[in-house]
Order: structure tokens, then sequence, then C-alpha cells
């Protein structure tokens, strides 16, 4: 029972870079009533099989991975944790779109358009 307070505080599943966390806050200063917070889904879509989608949530799933940030909570669907584990996350805008970007050591392929992953 005592080693517990030994234990290092478990790192996050994902690291999300400043301009992440910036967009984060800037969601969440648009969010819905009720909202608690954005959460990451990967669901199936895409000519690689995984896709990523950000969406306003307004209740805590079990199994979420939970990722404070100064401008609001960041959630991930558990079922995509084991995905993304390891990755960085990162907000990138340009001429032509704008986004969220993952750098994922876990993705064996992706697609060229960036929508989609394989694991």
């Amino acid at each position: 029972m005592g080693d517990q307070a030994t234990r290092p505080a478990p790192k996050a599943a994902v690291i999300l870079t400043e301009r992440a966390q910036a967009r984060i806050a800037e969601l969440m200063s648009k969010a819905p009533e009720g909202a608690i917070g954005v959460k990451l889904s990967t669901p199936r879509r895409g000519c690689s099989g995984l896709a990523y989608s950000v969406d306003y949530v307004t209740e805590e799933a079990k199994f979420d991975e939970k990722i404070e940030t100064p401008g609001g909570v960041f959630y991930i669907d558990g079922a995509s944790v084991l995905y993304l584990v390891g990755s960085t996350m990162d907000w990138v805008e340009d001429d032509f779109s704008a986004g969220f970007v993952f750098e994922n050591p876990n993705a064996k392929g992706a697609c060229g358009c960036g929508e989609s992953f394989m694991v």
C-alpha cells in the first residue's frame, strides 16, 4: 500500500503542443452549453481505415483518457487511446486547410490526404 506514493504520475497518452492546447481553448470558448470538453475519437473511415474526429462532449465516459489543458479538458475515446499512445497532437493551419495533426509512431501507413491511417 505504501508504494503508491513513490510511483511517478502517469504520462498523458498523447502530448499536446501549445498550438493544440490553444485550439482546444478556442473551441471551448465557443462550446455549446453543457459541453465539458472536446473529445477525440478514431471512427473507421477513409482509405487507410481509421480517421481522426474531434467533437464536443457533455459527459465523461468511463474509459476515456482525460487530459487537462489550460483552456479545457481534452478527452480521447477509450478505444482510440490504443492507436494514439505516444503521439503528439498539433494544430496546423495553412492556406488550404486547418486541423489537428498527429505525429503517430503507431501508424504503419497513412493515406495521401492525411485523413486516415492504419496501425
